[in-house]
């Protein structure tokens, strides 16, 4: 028999392409964005088409199943496998040409769905077909699983919109598919030719979201051209490779416009979205009230789905419980539809940008519908069956019955123009009794979702999740043609084993048994693989996750993260625990943004993750000097304080020729303040605006972090200007710098250290009156969410958490009346990673907007993010960060343009790299009050020329 390094070593002299059996590698690939598991053998990226075949001839000697996959979106587990994984996304990922008269393109399967519609966009041309993933989604995945999206009422499945493939088979042979039989495995014509009538009589009837098995069988038939291409797709990796894809393109309406139609509850949304469908709409989507629901819900921890469901309620939905969406060509379609259908109440919207926030909530849904209302997780597993759509409403009252019986919840949304309907439910899938209610659960369905005619699945295929249940949708007939249909492609069995035909049970190999009953487990867990974090598109306010678009590597992504950390609580293939080095070296590059906290459709925190696996990982053991220098960094710089040294330590530190242990060598270090922002004038003392009388405004507590305490006192000083100019009491409270949020020992994984110090900051802090405004916004975070985290026992550190405001959040809630300084300057500069993600800016927006500054800080992360820069072996990623939007930004600033960051990291990045100095925002808006104090006193100053 051979081994699996035998394997190993064959496929390292025969391809091109990276051969990874390492534990870190198969790790990365157990699971795709389903409920499933399974342990591959290795994986391999081939480099062509030629490599492809290479590796499918070694496997197949060697009787090694292969699994292709893309951007490991699939729901239903289909892009997992026991045997060799060919990851096609990091070579193979090209777009090879464009035809635009002809409306074709050429695509490799790794190329990512908006990279292709980016590029034909210039010619007024898209892809039809598009999942809520078209920003991770591969074309190679959208043929596997015959995908669709929202657009398919006017543009069809993926198969409608491929043309010609190249396929590999496992032996290793080529064919070249389109209309006709030119191309086909030996004996497929003649398997199609003793079942003419079985696939003319004996298949469901036909429908655009038959998308479950091999539904596309029919298009074989000698009536219908033989659509050889046409009939792979969806076949799920089963069949053959897919090396390269001719596809149709389609004309993008320069101005569409939606129609939001609103109804009483949900069964009236789906009975009225068949009647849509003469109007010729683009799409027909449907949603209810409980989507925005299960939007807040995971927006709890901060996550898109808060953002999410702000927008739905920012546009101002029409009256209703449910909407439909209905997307016209242009605005007099999308004005008859409101005028003719039955509805509550309509609107048209023919912004773009409020379109965009219309469609973020559906675009999110994949994320947001993983918690019901209440809280609770849900997960794939039915996420898409399909019915004919005017069975829609009858079928979703039954659905929604069936569900109570079970006692199960779920949020519906999707498809309506197509009967499609996505669904996430919040089955127990770690005990036995929750495994058995979701089997009987799913048997239940499965025959719910015939008797009204539908497909087990309308767009993202069976998999593990769906295709034992086939025979209830197909019968003993077609289920064996689908057999003998495989067996002519794939005679040996060796394509994605276990899938489709003679498939795996419902209930096996589900990902949830090998983990742990512990909170940290259930955590982990929370990734459930939908892969934004792999979104590598510039631009916009996201941050997630910037190593992964630094390196593009899958083990630096927040979902490769969390698929590392699931591994280690398993222990079968990442054996260390949390000793780990494939772990270690995952979160290496993690800067700790906090971005897929806000950006993650379900709010994984890495930065959490982290900072619990690096307490463990260095537990009893003298850790990386970088833990006690940068890590240690609030208790030197207050010794550094004590000893009035900070004149010495700046000068030591512009004339050592290397740099201190533990540090980056390309990195100069800040500058120390030589006299700390509490033992200046004012700081320590109440004060209020003048002509102010006591108590005339109120008492705001003013939080000296340890950046503006050392490094960068000039910011709480210009905070106490603008606080005590806008009629506010502030105080500043004593501690000799033992005040502290505990953040650096939060980054380094000191976990208890960070315990002591909250401690001792609410020992010596006591009771505040009123706001707390924290100046640095990775400190504010830390206390809103990390303290009550950490002392969960401890009611002062709750209220605490509840106190803390921002600048613009103090100004906004204690003096509305206020009107800052008119700057009337452009704006650049960069938006704190962790004011995006737990924060939020929309106090400082409308403040900058009052103060009459134009523009907005960057997106992205500044790459410095606190110690991270500072480490060794960090610089190149942290400097490919910054050159992401920031730098960028700074060098097409207008001239003129006043550059603002809050975060004293963001400020050192950009004076390192981008040459110019950066000021909070309390810092401009102190230089506008001293301007107009100054203006003011000239004009009522006497006139005293001759």
């Amino acid at each position: 028999m051979t081994t699996p390094g035998e394997v190993e070593r064959t496929l390292r002299a025969e391809l091109r392409g990276e051969v990874d059996f390492g534990a870190a590698a198969r790790a990365l690939v157990t699971m795709d964005a389903s409920n499933y598991r399974r342990v591959p053998l290795g994986v391999v990226t081939p480099r062509d088409a030629d490599d492809v075949a290479a590796a499918l001839r070694v496997c197949a000697d060697a009787g090694v199943p292969v699994v292709p996959r893309g951007g490991g979106t699939s729901i239903a587990g289909q892009a997992t496998g026991v045997g060799v994984v060919l990851d096609l996304t990091r070579h193979m990922n090209a777009l090879l040409s464009v035809d635009p008269a002809a409306r074709t393109a050429v695509v490799q399967p790794g190329l990512v769905l908006d990279r292709l519609r980016d590029a034909v966009r210039p010619y007024g041309l898209t892809f039809g077909p598009d999942p809520s993933t078209h920003s991770r989604c591969t074309l190679g995945g959208m043929i596997g699983n015959n995908a669709c999206g929202a657009h398919s009422v006017a543009w069809g499945t993926t198969a409608d919109n491929v043309t010609a493939l190249a396929v590999t088979t496992y032996a290793g042979a080529a064919h070249r598919i389109s209309a006709g039989w030119d191309g086909a495995p030996a004996g497929l014509r003649e398997l199609v030719g003793a079942h003419l009538g079985l696939l003319r009589t004996g298949m469901p009837p036909a429908s655009s979201r038959r998308i479950s098995g091999y539904g596309g069988l029919d298009a074989l038939l000698p009536e219908r051209g033989v659509q050889l291409a046409q009939a792979f797709c969806g076949s799920e990796g089963t069949l053959g490779v897919v090396t390269e894809a001719v596809v149709r393109l389609v004309e993008l309406p320069p101005a569409p416009a939606l129609a939001v139609l609103g109804y009483a509850d949900e069964s009236a949304a789906a009975d009225a979205a068949a009647g849509l469908l003469p109007y010729g709409p683009l799409t027909v989507e449907g949603m209810a009230e409980d989507l925005l629901g299960a939007a807040a819900a995971a927006g709890g921890a901060g996550s898109a789905g808060r953002a999410a469901g702000e927008a739905g309620r920012a546009v101002g939905l029409p009256r209703g419980r449910a909407w439909l969406f209905v997307e016209m060509p242009d605005e007099g379609g999308a004005r008859a539809v409101a005028r003719g259908a039955d509805a509550l109440d309509t609107l048209v919207v023919t912004d773009p940008a409020r379109q965009r926030a219309l469609w973020r909530i559906r675009e999110d849904a994949a994320g947001t519908a993983t918690r019901t209302p209440d809280g609770r997780m849900a997960w794939p597993g039915w996420e898409d069956c399909a019915v004919p759509p005017a069975r829609l409403g009858a079928y979703l009252r039954e659905f929604r019955a069936l569900l109570a019986a079970h006692g199960l919840r779920g949020t519906p949304y999707g498809h309506f123009g197509e009967g499609c309907v996505h669904v996430r439910i919040d089955f127990d899938l770690a005990s036995a009794s929750g495994v058995a209610r979701f089997r009987a659960f799913s048997e239940e369905l499965a025959d719910l979702v015939v008797a009204h005619g539908g497909s087990l699945s309308g767009e993202h295929g069976d998999g593990q999740a769906r295709a034992e249940l086939l025979p209830k949708m197909y019968g003993p007939d077609v289920i064996r043609l689908f057999g003998a249909y495989k067996d002519v492609w794939d005679p040996a069995g060796g394509m994605n084993p276990g899938t489709l035909v003679r498939p795996a049970r419902l209930d096996e190999n589900l990902r949830f048994e090998v983990l742990p009953a512990t909170p940290f487990a259930r955590e982990v867990a929370r990734c459930v693989g939908v892969a934004k974090c792999r979104t590598t598109e510039a631009g916009g306010p996201g941050v997630m996750c910037p190593s992964y678009r630094a390196t593009g590597e899958e083990q630096h992504s927040t979902r490769g993260r969390a698929r590392l950390l699931h591994e280690m609580l398993a222990g079968e293939i990442v054996t260390g625990g949390w000793r780990s080095p494939e772990v270690a070296e995952a979160l290496d590059l993690c800067l700790g943004c906090k971005g897929c906290r806000s950006d993650c459709p379900v709010g994984v925190d890495m930065a959490s993750y982290k900072s619990e696996f690096l307490h463990h990982h260095w537990a009893g053991r003298i850790r990386p000097l970088a833990h006690y220098t940068l890590g240690g960094l609030p208790g030197w710089l207050r010794l550094i304080a004590r000893l009035r040294a900070a004149g010495a330590v700046n000068a030591a530190a512009r004339h050592l020729p290397v740099p201190l242990p533990g540090l980056a060598r390309e990195r100069a270090l800040p500058h120390l303040a030589k006299r700390p922002f509490t033992r200046g004038p004012g700081a320590g003392l109440p004060g209020r605006a003048s002509g102010a009388g006591p108590g005339a405004g109120p008492v705001v507590t003013l939080w000296p972090d340890t950046f503006t305490e050392y490094l960068a006192p000039e910011v709480g000083r210009a905070a106490l200007l603008v606080l005590r100019a806008a009629g506010l009491d502030v105080t500043v409270p004593r501690g000799g710098g033992r005040i502290c949020c505990g953040l650096t020992y939060l980054s380094t994984g000191r976990l208890d250290r960070a315990r002591k110090v909250l401690r001792r900051t609410l020992d010596t802090l006591g009771e505040v009156p009123g706001p707390v405004t924290v100046l640095e916004p990775s400190c504010a975070a830390a206390l809103r969410t990390d303290l009550p985290a950490l002392l969960p026992d401890d009611p002062r550190a709750a209220r605490l958490a509840a106190a803390v405001r921002t600048v613009a959040e103090t100004l906004e809630e204690y003096a509305p009346t206020w009107r800052p300084p008119r700057l009337d300057r452009p704006l650049v500069g960069q938006t704190h990673c962790h004011q995006h993600a737990v924060l939020g800016d929309a106090a400082d927006r409308r403040l900058r907007e009052r103060a009459g500054l134009v523009g907005e800080p960057a997106g992205g992360c500044c790459g410095l993010a606190g110690n991270f820069g500072f480490e060794p072996g960090h610089h190149e990623v942290s400097v490919a960060c910054a050159e992401e939007q920031l730098l960028p930004s700074l060098r097409a600033a207008p001239p003129g343009a006043l550059v603002q960051a809050d975060g004293f990291s963001c400020r050192t990045q950009i004076a390192q790299l981008g040459g110019v100095r950066a000021r909070h925002l309390v810092e401009l808006l102190a230089e506008g009050l001293t301007d107009r104090g100054t203006q003011e006193a000239s004009r009522a100053a006497p006139d005293t020329r001759p």
